[in-house]
């Protein structure tokens, strides 16, 4: 899942970990109104290329943990339904799904994870929209719903090729869990709402950790070789190279779930002609847009050179063009693919994979193909 990194006024916050970054060497910056890591001593590429070849631990601590509960569980789940397009009722227990909020203008006003956790469903949203998505759920669940946010438990996530049998050494069952699964396991001594997900491309499990125990857990994980602290610079070309959107950036409050190729998180049975049908904010233009389409589309892409192209640099169908067809949303060097990548928004009529397009760097024109997402391919356990 995604997230901002528009800093709050005021005081930054910090996480349980902060002490913990700063005895690693960690670079903090303002995030989401907190004091984040955003390197560590071993450098945003090699945190990067470990995290792919091994295993990353990362501190999401500042995003939102919510608990919705009701008497009848099923009541919690079909009043979630009217603000978001997902199938909540049909989520099994013991899974999560990925889903957002939407508007009354189809626009996404923040995307999250939810999950069926039996007699309660538990929600992870993004640290800048977390006041605003915990408003928005009280204004329209309760009183029929119970909203509580979690503010004594940390969320770590371990990220990583290794990160299973990292975690199963302290316990098997991690090993059993498959992609989108949740359970609760001990780790460290402290009982853990576990998912097996995350936001790296790579499989990888993210870990709700009561407050007390998060330094003991966290430093019981980074006592295993093959694990390393990575930082927040590391986390945004792990997910931009595995397509996934930041909030903020490639989505936001005026961006269509359709324009940004989001439709795969909207299940059938809520889609024009489902049983559960609409109901959500924005669901007569979204309905619109499944049917005609939109004008533009999110796609990949990849410059022609080694110089990355960033978020904001306008896009030109030809080198001569006057008028823009497109912008980037996000850009950057790609460790992986040793070369620069980027994700924006096209016209859709050229949102074609191998189709060239052009980029105003500074003020000059650069090469551009249009690629198919993502460039790293997902590595999640199915």
């Amino acid at each position: 899942m995604a997230e901002t990194d528009n800093a709050n006024s005021g005081d930054l916050r910090r996480t349980p970990l902060h002490g913990l970054h700063v005895e690693l060497g960690a670079k903090m910056v303002p995030f989401a109104g907190y004091e984040m890591p955003v390197s560590y001593p071993l450098g945003v590429l090699k945190e990067h290329l470990h995290c792919r070849a091994q295993a990353g631990l990362f501190d999401v601590s500042h995003m939102g943990q919510v608990v919705l509960r009701a008497r009848d569980p099923e009541v919690a789940k079909l009043a979630l339904e009217r603000l978001i397009p997902q199938d909540v009722l049909g989520l099994p227990e013991g899974r999560q799904r990925y889903g957002f909020f939407t508007n009354d203008a189809g626009g996404i006003e923040d995307d999250l994870m939810f999950a069926n956790r039996g007699d309660h469903l538990f929600l992870v949203v993004n640290a800048a929209c977390k006041e605003a998505d915990i408003a928005r759920l009280r204004a329209a669940l309760e009183p029929e719903v119970t909203i509580k946010e979690i503010t004594t438990r940390a969320l770590i996530a371990l990220q990583g090729p290794a990160a299973e049998a990292v975690l199963a050494a302290h316990h098997p069952d991690f090993a059993a869990m498959r992609f989108m699964e949740v359970a609760t396991l001990p780790l460290g001594g402290a009982e853990c709402w576990v998912s097996r997900s995350g936001y790296t491309g790579e499989d990888g499990f993210e870990i709700s950790v009561p407050e007390a125990a998060a330094e003991d857990v966290a430093r019981a994980l980074l006592a295993d070789e093959r694990v390393e602290a990575i930082g927040l610079g590391a986390r945004d070309s792990l997910r931009l190279e595995a397509g996934l959107c930041l909030y903020g950036h490639d989505i936001d409050s005026a961006t269509s779930p359709v324009a940004a190729n989001l439709t795969w998180a909207m299940q059938k049975v809520r889609r024009p002609g489902g049983a559960r049908a609409g109901g959500y904010p924005g669901a007569e233009q979204i309905a619109g847009e499944l049917a005609e389409s939109t004008a533009m589309a999110r796609v990949g892409l990849r410059p022609g050179g080694r110089a990355p192209i960033r978020e904001g640099v306008a896009l030109f169908a030809s080198e001569a063009a006057s008028e823009p067809v497109g912008h980037v949303t996000s850009g950057g060097f790609g460790p992986s693919v040793q070369g620069p990548v980027a994700m924006g928004y096209v016209a859709r009529a050229l949102a074609q994979p191998g189709r060239p397009i052009w980029a105003e760097l500074r003020g000059k024109r650069v090469a551009v193909e249009i690629v198919n997402l993502p460039f790293v391919a997902a590595n999640f356990k199915r």
